[in-house]
């Protein structure tokens, strides 16, 4: 990995295109680079887990709402829709809209953590609606794929968003387009003018991950996908960009992020190096916030040991500046505490999120956020008793670069009434892959079967597995046997809107 140095220009010192981060970005995304067998083999699980999620929530509100968008935008042989029949088929940008949703809605896939945040399976949706309207193949589709995984996660190493109140979507939508730029092997111009194009579009505010969380948590990702679609669109056709896009004296890094003297270090791949970031993401066992992840696991252990949790006088979790800050006490969100909340509040609640793990030794996508389950007078009780707390050294770990440094749980400190002190940590949830049952391919298939049970056949299930793990064997035009489809009749429609 090379680092480049990024910090803002006077408009005056003309700063080179070759010195500029949007160009290095295409620079990465144009290089011609073999991917690595294993990270096809990651791309897989990942595209596997997408399904997972997206048929689980493809008769909710949020998806129902953005699929009959997407029907009001059919195309002749353009991209698919989770849920609906293959021989329908929408304009891509649409589809990416549709199925980006459907991805995100129960917030239940893969994560990457460091600067700032990110769900790097949001990359997905937009590349594949693209690579299926255009006719592109398994390797082309998973050379796209590998790119968009490595911007997004490299930006997310380098540049915090959310110290300065942007949504993680900023760095989603340049890396979206990256990876269609890869996809469709455009010249390094080309992607240069749509990654700078994605990012001028795509910077909104933290609110839509604050206070009263609404579905448009959900629609976020899959908005920067339609965005950098058209974003390419545009470039194709020989459109430009604002540049420089991040070092401009009136752009991004000086009135979006740290400002005019701010220096940033991002870690971008040399030419000729493999693209692999996907490979330091990892996904979710449980439905919830993936700060969430261990403290669900360390829940379900002291359970035994705490016993009767009536007996509990207060619960301390001792945790990161984010967790503290974004789901615990820190974010000073009553809504955090609401039993009447959203289910977008209430997963990104650890207060309510710990309580119910207590309780059930348990998590499930649906019945865990139940209006009756959040409103239990005992979970209650529970949840209103735990608070959390800035620890420095879990900060530092949350932040750290070596692999083996980085933690996302917390050190947990139960007060029962009797005085005694129950105590334990977790640093990484089980599934993450240095936890202690890291998720493999056998995983990701079973999380797939356990979340469309009942909602699909068992031929389909079984014709998909099939079609996503021989993706590397996949010609040209035959992307289409990875979506899944629902049974006839299965799917739901919303109110009526314009399209």
């Amino acid at each position: 990995m090379q680092l480049h140095e990024v910090r803002v220009h006077p408009s005056k010192s003309n700063l080179k295109r070759d010195d500029q981060l949007a160009w290095k970005i295409a620079a990465v995304a144009a290089d011609k680079v073999a991917v690595d067998r294993e990270v096809t083999d990651m791309i897989i699980n990942r595209i596997i887990d997408n399904a997972s999620v997206a048929i689980a929530s493809v008769n909710r509100h949020p998806a129902i709402s953005a699929r009959d968008m997407a029907l009001g935008h059919a195309r002749k042989g353009g991209a698919t829709l989770f849920g609906v029949a293959p021989g329908r088929r929408v304009s891509p940008e649409w589809a990416a809209w549709a199925n980006g949703t459907a991805v995100r809605e129960l917030d239940y896939h893969d994560t990457f953590l460091a600067a700032d945040y990110s769900h790097p399976g949001d990359n997905i949706p937009p590349i594949l609606a693209v690579a299926q309207t255009l006719e592109k193949s398994g390797r082309d589709l998973i050379r796209g794929i590998a790119t968009g995984y490595e911007i997004q996660i490299d930006l997310v190493r380098a540049l915090c968003l959310h110290e300065f109140k942007k949504d993680h979507i900023a760095h989603l939508c340049p890396a979206q387009a990256a990876g269609i730029g890869t996809l469709l092997k455009l010249p390094q111009e080309v992607i240069f003018q749509a990654v700078q194009q994605a990012v001028h579009v795509s910077f909104s505010t933290r609110q839509s991950r604050k206070g009263e969380i609404s579905s448009w948590k959900a629609f976020a990702p899959a908005h920067a996908g339609k965005l950098a679609i058209e974003a390419v669109d545009r470039c194709m056709r020989g459109e430009g960009a604002p540049s420089p896009i991040y070092e401009g004296e009136d752009s991004v890094i000086a009135w979006m992020l740290a400002g005019p003297k701010a220096e940033y270090q991002v870690p971008l791949p040399a030419p000729g190096e493999a693209k692999r970031a996907i490979l330091d993401s990892f996904t979710k066992e449980h439905s919830a916030e993936y700060q969430s992840q261990a403290l669900i696991d360390l829940a379900f252990k002291l359970r035994e040991r705490i016993g009767d949790l009536a007996d509990v006088e207060k619960i301390i979790l001792h945790t990161s500046h984010h967790t503290h800050y974004v789901i615990g006490t820190g974010a000073n969100d009553p809504q955090k505490m609401d039993p009447h909340a959203s289910r977008e509040t209430l997963d990104h609640s650890i207060m309510y999120i710990f309580a119910v793990a207590l309780e059930d030794g348990r998590w499930h996508h649906v019945d865990s956020y139940a209006p009756k389950r959040a409103q239990r007078p005992s979970t209650v009780a529970l949840w209103h008793k735990i608070e959390t707390r800035e620890d420095p050294e879990w900060t530092r770990r949350y932040h750290a670069t070596d692999p083996k440094q980085m933690a996302f749980g917390a050190r947990v400190e139960v007060v029962m009434k009797n005085g005694e002190r129950i105590v334990d940590e977790l640093a990484i949830a089980n599934a993450h892959p240095l936890g202690a049952h890291p998720f493999k391919r056998a995983d990701y298939i079973r999380k797939f079967e356990t979340l469309t049970d009942g909602l699909i056949s068992a031929r389909e299930s079984a014709r998909f597995l099939d079609a996503v793990q021989s993706l590397p064997r996949l010609a040209a035009g035959e992307l289409a046997s990875l979506n899944v489809s629902m049974p006839a009749g299965r799917l739901l429609v919303g109110k009526p809107g314009i399209f």
